[in-house]
């Protein structure tokens, strides 16, 4: 992100506690949509905004946003473009009760109970809650609706290959049941 647009999107919280609230409507150009694009190894990133409010609940900022993207990732199966709208709603809680995760490389990590939560510190960074909401919102596994993984087969000459119905232990079983029902 550009350093004028990074310092834009960063809320600080003594800035906040005047008002009580803030709204914020955070929609990257087109050379920050790349960047961004760069880092979740996405094909194309057509449409990126998160709009919303952060407000002040006791001593926790709650923020509540809308995020929307229309992003493009390659097929898991044939690796042609896969085009995927998200809409969803992002919900962080930042409180000075939540501990800051340790985070030491190689090491596991428990998985709070609420993982909306998040330490507060002096300030809300918006940039790293649109991308940290969109790489999990992000399809895992695209794939185009008529792809269809193929079947490969191979075997030694003069052999007949073995294939994946030969390998279920049971497929053997359901022709014996219908053989036995036909014959009474």
């Amino acid at each position: 992100m550009s350093d004028a647009t990074r310092k834009a999107d960063i809320l600080r919280l003594a800035h906040l506690r005047a008002r009580g609230e803030q709204a914020f409507d955070l929609a990257p150009d087109a050379a920050d949509r790349k960047m961004i694009a760069g880092e979740l190894a996405l094909s194309d990133l057509r449409k990126l905004r998160l709009q919303g409010q952060v407000t002040e609940d006791g001593t926790d900022w709650v923020l509540e946003a809308h995020l929307g993207a229309t992003v493009v990732q390659p097929c898991v199966v044939t690796l042609d473009p896969v085009t995927t709208r998200i809409d969803e709603t992002v919900m962080r809680r930042f409180s000075p009760e939540a501990e800051r995760p340790e985070d030491l490389p190689g090491d596991e990590m428990e998985m709070p109970e609420d993982d909306t939560v998040e330490p507060l510190e002096h300030d809300i960074d918006l940039n790293r809650v649109l991308i940290e909401a969109l790489s999990l919102a992000l399809p895992p596994w695209p794939r185009r609706d008529d792809a269809e993984m193929g079947q490969t087969t191979a075997a030694a000459e003069g052999t007949e290959p073995l294939t994946d119905e030969d390998t279920k232990p049971f497929a053997g079983l359901a022709g014996l049941r219908d053989k036995l029902k036909d014959d009474g």
